[in-house]
């Protein structure tokens, strides 16, 4: 018999089950790349993560004879609602054995608890903030997860999904570019020549983290405007953009971070992570000390690059920007020896930055799908 519960999010033995789940649901998949462990429960955690300050979530657990079978968490974004004018419900951290029925009583759950708010339709999977990424993967199932920047499933799951009457709301690409035929257009090249030569834009590089903290606040500004025209857009809160930015800095190499520049104005930005998605797995979900070393050894040691985190004001987008940000991608991936990137979660919407970063040389090579259902 199937049961579907909510879990108390202050009982801890509830918890690091939800938390455990997907470790043994994905013990032997060789392109899963495991969440920490710590930062799962930090989006259970109610006191502390940001979303819990204007909006709410729950999180859902089925069990069959006592053992976890599916679980996934509920959310009401009202920020997101409220912006777009909207009245649904989102689902994330989806995790299901292949089984329709488990499925099935799952989200029938999940549709109860969104009706129960007034809530007529469920998109997803769709996280807690942006830097969670989005979507079930379609398509690239045998290549490994980048990171934790996006998500992994296995390929039964759109099934289940479309089973029960999901259908697509957007799709995600992440495309693939080699560091031997990435190549710059002769004119984007020389549009980007001339806009640094004439100093209308420039390129504001970093060597330290203490040099780009003095910018952090204007960068989650900068989000908060470039991204006005994209599906997953909302206005970030101050308590938002700190969370963010203090987790960027945790991570990032300064080095790998240009900023865009109108004069004093920050108008783009292109933000690399070295690929440590190796040393991600061997730390199995624990920040332990070997693990931290590990990482850091292996962000010297990188061969590979994510780009998550490139945007340009849209005003600047035909003026240059676009081209000096391409031209930074470039640099970027040849300049520090990278052999290959992956730029991570471009919308099928995003058709101008689709053309752009295709004619770089970049191919398409995982997708990943928002489903919706009216309820």
């Amino acid at each position: 018999m199937i049961e579907v519960n909510l879990i108390d999010t202050s009982a801890k033995k509830q918890v690091n089950r939800f938390v455990e789940f997907p470790f043994k649901l994905y013990a032997d998949c060789p392109q899963w790349v495991p969440p920490f462990r710590s930062d799962i429960r930090m989006m259970i955690d109610r006191q502390n993560h940001p979303l819990y300050e204007r909006s709410d979530a729950d999180f859902l657990v089925a069990t069959r004879n006592g053992e976890t079978v599916g679980q996934m968490a509920v959310v009401e974004h009202k920020p997101f609602n409220k912006h777009h004018n909207k009245n649904q419900a989102q689902f994330t951290l989806f995790d299901c054995v292949d089984d329709q029925e488990v499925a099935n009583r799952l989200f029938e759950a999940g549709f109860e608890w969104a009706r129960k708010r007034g809530l007529d339709r469920v998109v997803g999977p769709k996280g807690f903030c942006s830097f969670d990424g989005y979507g079930i993967l379609i398509d690239g199932f045998e290549h490994t997860q980048m990171m934790t920047m996006v998500p992994y499933n296995y390929a039964y799951y759109p099934g289940l999904l479309e089973n029960l009457g999901f259908e697509k709301e957007v799709d995600f690409i992440s495309f693939h570019l080699d560091s031997e035929n990435i190549e710059l257009s002769e004119k984007a090249a020389e549009v980007a020549r001339r806009v640094r030569e004439r100093g209308y834009l420039s390129v504001k590089n970093f060597t330290t983290k203490r040099e780009l903290k003095k910018y952090l606040q204007q960068i989650g500004q900068l989000y908060n405007d470039t991204f006005v025209n994209n599906w997953e857009y909302y206005p970030l809160s101050k308590k938002e953009v700190k969370f963010l930015l203090d987790s960027l800095i945790t991570v990032i190499d300064p080095r790998l971070v240009k900023l865009i520049m109108r004069k004093e104005e920050i108008i783009g930005f292109l933000i690399a992570f070295p690929d440590v998605s190796p040393q991600i797995q061997r730390a199995k979900g624990r920040l332990t000390p070997w693990a931290i070393l590990d990482l850091l050894l292996g962000l010297k040691r990188a061969k590979s690059v994510a780009l998550n985190g490139i945007g340009i004001l849209p005003k600047y987008y035909g003026r240059g920007g676009n081209a000096l940000l391409y031209s930074e991608i470039e640099k970027t991936i040849k300049d520090y020896g990278f052999s290959h990137a992956e730029m991570i979660q471009i919308a099928d919407t995003a058709v101008q930055m689709r053309r752009d970063i295709a004619a770089l040389g970049a191919t398409p090579f995982k997708t990943y799908r928002v489903y919706t259902l009216e309820i």
